[in-house]
């Protein structure tokens, strides 16, 4: 099965048929091309519609999301985000796997194909050439056939003329054997011109064009099957991903099996338990004689309605068994919510308290730190004065040092009218009045961290557990103090990037290349403290060595 010796005739209509093939193949890349922007704007759409429902931060959106529903709607939109991933990942391979070769392809092909129908049109425009020359010949052949028949009779006829001379005889004679051999000239040049073109067209037959004609089902049938392997790797990149997918997807379903209505249901009472006990009954007040209204000692009104004037007698009872209600919602409104939280009630309050004395905590321990910092700084300092002026330091470590007592005064207050809440302290008022002198009193260390605050059964923080988080704030001061009596272990070890020269007192040199042990990192003044022996130690500039920290080394820090 040949085109050559089958469509041997069919020049014109192999090179429709080429043409046609390429225009398939083009019609294929154009529908991949879109399928690859649908799969983009597809995934775009996923990512915009994942970001449209995330919670906003710092809003009230994302406090709702403490919920399981809502923890799992949540992981439903990060997994859609991963979806719309994959998405892009099938745009990309279909790019890079299909779109990018078949293209290059598509050039080559065309390249070759006009190639082959270049050669064609070759062999073709040769055969006819030949072909005229042919006829030419033939033409020619026979009209000097002719004119020799004519010559012949006319000289017969001079010759059989009586009245002719012999001169005119001979002329006619002569002219008859010209035109003879003409004639028989002629005939050769036909004959020679007839064999040359009957080789040449078996030539052109059995031999040029079925070997362009080869060449040219090669290449068509070197398109199908780059087609097909094409359609093969676009089911592949789809396949590549369905794993992934179908983690994503299960994780969906495992975040909504994550859901617990009982645990929802809980989350809904420490949000809004208001700490109030139930109203009692109202007792019955009989109008038929004056008599002092009474309520129930468990009733709300009874605490909040004393001092109040008596209502008229024979009026609607004014007493409601939730009077803070609208007062605070009023208040909120008007933007008066006090400082001490005193408008919500009372678990809302100790909740809201708890946050705030946890915030300041953190924000002292961040002080804290930022001071042990600035006094290793200047320390090091002292020791080598031309890296920098220690009194440059002394006004950054004043405004550090009163910020961390604004910051103790500021809990202890909150502290104490969370102590009140929680039971602790006998009277409110009494609190308010020490609180009111911790403006004029400098403040000691830290009484208590949220940390450590630990919470007994029945729901109260108990004076123990304050004390011994207090002795524990006031060791860490103390816990980075340099002990030269006893060698600190080792924590790492380090490579030196570059040459130190340590000249300055508490420095070590260094070589590039060496390798050292590491017995303090860099508490953020820029020097890291290492070993070579048991002798040799000292500080190098952090940014002069590689650091490698033994992750169970005491004290180590773990990153990730």
């Amino acid at each position: 099965m040949s085109w050559g010796t089958e469509l041997w005739d069919q020049f014109d209509n192999l090179e429709k048929h080429t043409q046609w093939g390429i225009d398939i193949l083009e019609k294929y890349i154009k529908f991949v091309k879109e399928r690859t922007e649908i799969e983009l704007s597809y995934a775009k759409q996923l990512r915009n519609l994942s970001k449209k429902y995330q919670p906003k931060k710092n809003s009230k959106e994302e406090e709702e999301y403490r919920y399981t529903a809502c923890k799992a709607f949540l992981s439903t939109l990060n997994e859609m985000n991963d979806y719309a991933g994959q998405h892009e990942v099938v745009s990309e391979n279909l790019t890079s796997q299909i779109l990018a070769g078949l293209a290059r392809y598509v050039q080559e092909l065309k390249q070759e194909r006009k190639s082959h129908f270049h050669d064609g049109r070759k062999a073709q425009q040769h055969i006819e050439t030949c072909w005229k020359q042919l006829e030419s010949s033939k033409r020619r052949f026979e009209r000097d056939c002719k004119e020799a028949d004519r010559a012949q009779q006319y000289f017969e006829k001079m010759d059989a003329d009586i009245n002719v001379t012999k001169a005119d005889v001979e002329k006619a004679r002569q002219q008859a054997q010209v035109r003879h051999q003409m004639a028989e000239d002629s005939k050769a040049d036909y004959s020679s011109i007839l064999q040359k073109f009957n080789h040449e067209q078996r030539e052109y037959y059995h031999t040029h064009i079925p070997h362009i004609f080869q060449k040219i089902q090669e290449m068509e049938e070197r398109r199908i099957v780059r087609l097909g392997e094409s359609m093969k790797t676009y089911a592949e990149v789809d396949r590549q991903v369905i794993p992934i997918i179908g983690k994503c997807l299960d994780g969906i379903v495992k975040a909504a099996e994550c859901i617990d209505e009982k645990t929802d249901s809980q989350l809904v009472i420490e949000a809004y338990k208001s700490g109030f006990e139930p109203p009692g009954d109202i007792e019955f007040e009989d109008y038929t004689q004056p008599m002092k209204r009474t309520v129930s000692e468990n009733s709300l009104s009874n605490s909040r309605g004393e001092g109040k004037a008596e209502p008229k007698f024979g009026g609607k009872p004014k007493g409601k068994l939730w009077p803070f209600i609208k007062k605070n919602k009023l208040s909120l409104k008007l933007g008066a919510a006090p400082e001490d939280f005193s408008n919500l009630p009372p678990e809302q309050r100790r909740k809201k308290l708890q946050q705030k004395v946890d915030e300041l905590n953190r924000e002292i321990q961040k002080e804290m730190d930022q001071r042990e910092a600035i006094t290793k700084m200047k320390d090091v300092y002292l020791k080598n004065p031309q890296m920098g002026d220690p009194a440059s330091l002394d006004h950054k470590l004043t405004e550090v040092i009163q910020n961390i007592d604004k910051l103790r005064l500021e809990a202890q207050k909150f502290e104490a009218w969370l102590a009140e809440v929680e039971g602790r302290l006998p009277a409110r008022g009494e609190q308010r009045r020490q609180s009111g002198l911790y403006d004029a009193q400098p403040a000691p260390a830290v009484n208590n961290c949220a940390q450590a605050r630990e919470s007994s059964p029945d729901g109260s923080y108990t004076e123990e557990q304050s004390q011994e988080s207090e002795v524990k704030v006031l060791a860490t001061d103390f816990d980075d103090e340099f002990d030269d009596e006893e060698p600190l272990p080792a924590i790492g070890t380090c490579k030196a990037l570059y040459t130190f020269d340590g000249q300055n007192e508490g420095t070590i040199s260094v070589v590039e290349g060496e390798t050292l042990y590491v017995i303090e990192e860099d508490k953020g003044d820029g020097w890291t403290r290492i070993r070579r022996n048991e002798d040799e130690e000292g500080y190098v500039p952090t940014s002069y060595v590689e650091v490698y920290l033994d992750k169970n080394a005491k004290g180590a820090k773990t990153y990730i």
